[in-house]
């Protein structure tokens, strides 16, 4: 886990998966992770799935610009249409600044 500056942009991504292509789904996924990392103003990621195909997933930006930056993402952008087409039945997308940001572990 990763504690974040305050005005770090998070972007929120809640989708149901469809269950279509779930191999290529994987594959594609890893790749905009590569991608992502890749990118100016990329700060981390967090994603988590359970068994019905159900996901969240927040990027962490390090401003609004950076944020943008990977929406406009031409390989992103081919992805994200591939999606909507075969792997998610819906999707929710929110994009928030970080106020404040801690975390804790178990010793």
């Amino acid at each position: 886990m990763a504690t974040y500056p305050s005005g770090t942009i998070a972007v929120i991504f809640a989708a149901q998966l469809t269950g279509v292509d779930g191999e290529g789904y994987g594959k594609a996924a890893m790749e905009m992770v590569a991608l992502a990392q890749k990118q100016r103003g990329y700060a981390g990621i967090d994603s988590v799935r359970d068994a019905t195909g159900l996901g969240i997933t927040i990027s962490y930006w390090t401003d609004e610009a950076a944020a943008i930056a990977w929406r406009k993402n031409a390989e992103h952008a081919a992805i994200r249409d591939t999606g909507r087409e075969r792997w998610y039945s819906h999707y929710s997308l929110h994009v928030a600044e970080i106020g404040r940001s801690y975390d804790w572990q178990k010793q």
